[in-house]
C-alpha cells in the first residue's frame, strides 16, 4: 500500500510513527511543511521537517516533542554572550549540526528535497520524506502588540515560540507559497499513491501551508483515492500547541466538524473526530465527508497505532462505498 501524509511537526511526528507500526509494509511518502522554516544565526532551520526525521530515526527529545535527545546548549550560550541573538529560539548543539550541514548544501547549489533526501541517509526515517517545496515559503502572522499598539507582521516562529500566541492572530500568510512549486516527487507521490492522510497537525499553519503550494490541493482534489484526516481538536480545543489562535485569524472555529468543513468534501473523503466529539458526526456527514469517532489521544506509540488504524480502516470503507 502506498501511503502519502501531510505533516507537520510534533503531532505529524507521532502519528507516522504509529502508522509505521500500524501498517509496517506500507510505503510512506510524507510531505513535509516548510512554512515554519526560519533562517538563524546564517543557517536555515527546517523545524518540521527535522521534528519527523528525528522522531522516526530515533533522536528526537521525547519529553518536549522536538530537538534533539541528551541535547547541549553551549553554542547558544556562547552566542548570547557575544549579544547574539535571538534568544528566544532555542538550538542545541546537536541540532545545529543539522543546520549547519543543511546550509552548507543550499549554498553549494543542491534544492531543499536533495539535502532533505541526503539528511535522511543517516537517520533512516523508514518514509520517503520530501518538503512541500524547494522554494522559499515563510508562514507571517499579522498581530497587534499590546505593549506599544503597533501592528505588525512577524514569522510564525516569533509568534508561536517568543510570543507563545499570547496576542490575537489577525491574519496569517503563507509568503511566497503562491510562487512556490511542489518540490521534485510531491505531485508523483499524490498520483500514484493509495491512501492520503491529514494526520492531527495545525490545520492553517501546518496542513494548510502545504495546501497552499500552487498544484497540492489540485493533486489531492483529483487523486481519486480515499483521503482522511484526524481532528486535531478535541473537546474543542486543540491536543496541543495553539491551533485554535490561528483558525480564529481564518475565521473557522475551535472545533472538530469546523475543522472538517474548513478543508471541505471536495477534499476530504472521510475524518475522524474523538470520541467525546460524536455528537458532530452528523454535522460533519451533512457536509457530504464520512465521520466516525475514535479515540484520538496519542498517549503512547499504541494508541497512535490505533488511530492510524482507524484511519486506514475508515479509508476503506471509503474506497468501498
Amino acid at each position: 500500500m502506498r501511503i502519502v501524509v501531510l505533516a507537520g511537526g510534533i503531532g505529524g511526528a507521532r502519528f507516522l510513527r504509529g502508522l509505521q507500526r500500524a501498517s509496517p509494509d506500507a510505503d510512506i511518502t510524507v510531505i513535509g511543511n516548510t512554512g515554519d522554516d526560519i533562517h538563524l544565526f546564517g543557517l536555515k532551520v527546517c523545524p518540521d521537517l527535522d521534528t519527523v526525521m528525528y522522531t522516526l530515526g530515533g533522536g528526537i527529545n521525547e519529553e518536549q516533542g522536538w530537538g534533539r535527545t541528551d541535547e547541549t546548549f553551549h553554542l547558544k550560550e556562547e552566542l548570547a554572550a557575544y549579544g547574539v541573538g535571538p534568544e528566544w529560539f532555542g538550538l542545541g548543539d546537536r541540532d545545529f549540526a543539522t543546520h549547519i550541514v543543511r546550509t552548507q548544501m543550499l549554498s553549494a547549489g543542491y534544492p531543499l528535497s536533495a539535502v532533505t533526501e541526503a539528511l535522511c541517509d543517516r537517520w533512516k526515517p523508514g518514509v520517503r520524506l520530501i518538503p512541500m517545496s524547494d522554494d522559499r515559503v515563510e508562514t507571517h502572522v499579522a498581530v497587534t502588540l499590546p505593549d506599544s499598539g503597533e501592528r505588525k507582521v512577524i514569522h510564525f516562529q516569533e509568534y508561536w515560540v517568543r510570543l507563545r500566541a499570547s496576542v490575537p492572530a489577525e491574519a496569517v500568510v503563507p509568503v511566497g507559497a503562491e510562487q512556490a512549486k511542489p518540490a521534485p516527487g510531491v505531485l508523483e507521490a499524490i498520483a500514484e499513491a493509495d491512501v492520503i492522510l491529514f494526520p492531527p497537525s495545525n490545520p492553517v499553519v501546518s496542513i494548510g501551508t502545504i495546501l497552499a503550494v500552487p498544484g497540492i490541493r489540485e493533486a489531492i482534489a483529483d487523486a481519486g483515492v480515499p483521503v482522511v484526516g484526524l481532528s486535531p481538536i478535541v473537546g474543542d480545543a486543540p491536543v496541543r500547541g495553539m491551533a485554535d489562535k490561528v483558525l480564529a485569524a481564518v475565521g473557522v472555529e475551535s472545533t472538530a466538524a469546523a475543522v472538517a468543513e474548513h478543508y471541505g468534501s471536495g477534499l476530504l473523503d472521510g475524518w475522524l473526530v474523538d470520541t467525546v466529539d460524536a455528537s458532530t458526526v452528523e454535522r460533519v456527514e451533512a457536509a457530504g465527508i464520512r465521520c466516525r469517532a475514535v479515540p484520538l489521544m496519542m498517549s503512547d506509540l499504541d494508541a497512535a497505532a490505533r488511530m492510524a488504524h482507524e484511519a486506514l480502516t475508515l479509508a476503506e470503507e471509503v474506497r468501498g462505498a
